[in-house]
């Protein structure tokens, strides 16, 4: 089973001092989550399943860190809204006596869900847990497409913090089970321009935040194509997210909420990580709240992708069948969810969006379709 294989790794929670000790209310979240207490729980029917890992020893900081559990407090108090989405907490991983200690449990207590269908949710934790989170995929062998939302880019060689340079090993080391890799938000001034160029050159994807906060329905093709997500909360503004003490610049919590609910409609999206939040830093509790708010979205998006069908059902999707610059396609729009999709030479189809239609319909080559074909 799989208790047996990952119940040695992990703690359980308390709902009931999180709900400061008056419990839950039949409208509130806390009430409606199968959370690891004394028993674990039965995570047959979980939609999505929480798991914390409070390592912080990226960062050079503490690793006995409350950041999972200020979340929770705030994210079981939301009003429970979507009533065909099912969702298990499984407790938080415990901290190894090293950071690869850590990472090697959270590997296998991800890959484990993750190879019975699950989508995993983890509460981080510093950024470089992502390495312990690709990990998994690492482990079943599985190739994915990866996302990462944050203002920087953690390829920093000339520090010795694993925060700083975790895409170094995550992109580059072997055997290499990326696909394709997306960085979304990043903020120019925190960036080499040689770091993009090199990036570039891997044919992977970067989207400036001002880039991104001009047409967000754009990342909602890259977020669909993703099995993986990385989000840092750097990339909100400290306005929005004040244990953030990178830059008072960003994505604003509704951004953030959208970018989310993007990856919740993603029904082969697999596993998302949110790092960065350091409670200690948190004024007012302000930043867990905003995490919640993430996590109350990715919830809304799990339930509208139940309505969408799947690709193999024609009959319910409108079908556009065209020619650009020689190349014959298909695009796909969903009657039910309104997204879209375009086909590739090889006959695959990945996500795109109405922009890249357009573009196509005025015989011209959508760089999405480009870039994809440049992959293969």
């Amino acid at each position: 089973m799989i208790i047996d294989t990952i119940i040695d790794f992990l703690e359980p929670i308390n709902l009931y001092e999180l709900s400061n000790d008056v419990g839950y209310k039949d409208t509130q979240l806390g009430r409606h989550i199968a959370a690891y207490e004394e028993e674990f729980p039965d995570i047959s029917q979980a939609d999505m399943v929480i798991v914390g890992c409070g390592e912080m020893r990226g960062t050079g900081g503490n690793n006995n860190t409350d950041a999972p559990d200020a979340v929770r407090k705030a994210f079981y108090a939301l009003f429970h809204w979507h009533k065909n989405v099912s969702v298990a907490d499984i407790g938080n991983v415990k901290m190894g006596a090293s950071i690869q200690d850590t990472y090697a449990a959270l590997k296998v207590v991800v890959a484990e869900l993750i190879a019975k269908g699950k989508r995993v949710i983890i509460l981080g934790g510093s950024h470089d847990v992502t390495l312990a989170q690709y990990g998994a995929y690492v482990s079943l062998e599985k190739i994915i497409e990866a996302t990462c939302i944050d203002a920087r880019i953690d390829l920093d060689m000339d520090s010795v913090l694993a925060a700083d340079n975790f895409l170094m090993e995550m992109l580059t080391g072997e055997p290499n089970f990326i696909k394709h890799y997306n960085h979304i938000g990043f903020q120019s001034y925190f960036v080499h321009p040689q770091m993009l160029e090199v990036i570039d050159k891997l044919r992977f994807d970067c989207f400036r935040v001002g880039k991104v906060k001009e047409n967000l329905e754009e990342m909602e093709p890259a977020i669909r194509n993703s099995h993986l997500l990385s989000f840092d909360i750097a990339a909100i503004q400290h306005a929005h997210a004040p244990a953030n003490l990178l830059t008072p610049n960003g994505f604003t919590g509704e951004e953030a909420c959208t970018l989310m609910q993007y990856a919740g409609m993603n029904s082969q999206m697999s596993s998302i990580g949110i790092y960065g939040y350091d409670a200690a830093l948190d004024n007012h509790g302000l930043t867990a709240i905003q995490i919640s708010h993430l996590l109350w979205y990715v919830m809304d998006g799990i339930y509208k992708s139940k309505q969408e069908a799947q690709l193999e059902d024609r009959s319910h999707f409108y079908e556009f069948t065209m020619a650009f610059a020689e190349v014959e396609t298909v695009f796909l729009q969903s009657k039910k969810t309104g997204r879209w999709w375009m086909q590739l030479n090889n006959d695959a189809f990945i996500a795109c969006s109405k922009l890249d239609y357009i573009i196509a319909s005025n015989n011209e080559m959508p760089e999405r379709w480009l870039r994809a074909m440049e992959r293969l």
